[in-house]
């Protein structure tokens, strides 16, 4: 399954990254991309290195299986497996790109501290407060189920570690310092991943 698995992820950064930039460069005159912000070593910074990393691991996984260099987990190996995986990429893929959608010109990759976007609530941010996080979860363990070998699992570890850093320690003491209250007050409602779970309390 390793030739789907690279199908499917030129398609996701084509549509999420590469299509989502350049509408944003269209209608704002920026593409979004703040990169990785943070000084070297900071916390800040090792979110987004991890988050790049697990990227490039995700994207190395399928190669290293389809030149024969990684056999995949026997016990993760199915039928069952691969069609659960494919259903997971395309379910995260439309979480990810309706979220992106939902978030207008506040899209953004990384903070930039000096700036004050919108603070989106509805849509898909009704349901929970990361959905196009939420959406790429799902994303990478798809394609983990396609190639299940050792790179994959570590990719989808790498993924989720960096979502928590970010969404912890830098977007949402962002988004308090930011927005105050309102934040506040829509994150004591609204789950971080999942509905109802992650709301921040007092």
């Amino acid at each position: 399954m390793a030739e789907p698995a690279l199908l499917f992820l030129a398609v996701y950064l084509l549509l999420a990254f590469g299509l989502r930039s350049v509408v944003m460069r269209i209608r704002t005159g920026s593409t979004g991309f703040k990169g990785i912000s943070g000084s070297p070593g900071s916390t800040e910074w090792w979110g987004g290195v991890l988050f790049a990393v697990a990227l490039a691991l995700g994207a190395l996984a399928p190669a290293l299986d389809l030149g024969g260099v990684l056999d995949p987990i026997d016990a993760l190996d199915s039928t069952f497996g691969h069609q659960a995986g494919t259903g997971l990429f395309f379910g995260g893929l439309a979480t990810t790109l309706v979220a992106q959608f939902a978030m207008g010109d506040s899209w953004r990759i990384g903070v930039d501290h000096q700036e004050k976007t919108e603070l989106v609530t509805d849509g898909p941010f009704q349901v929970v407060r990361n959905p196009i996080f939420a959406g790429m979860i799902p994303t990478s363990l798809g394609i983990a189920l396609l190639v299940p070998n050792v790179v994959a699992v570590v990719a989808v570890i790498l993924l989720f570690a960096a979502l928590e850093i970010q969404t912890r320690l830098v977007e949402e003491p962002y988004l308090l310092k930011a927005h105050g209250g309102s934040y506040r007050d829509y994150a004591s409602q609204v789950g971080r991943f999942l509905p109802l779970l992650g709301r921040l309390r007092g």
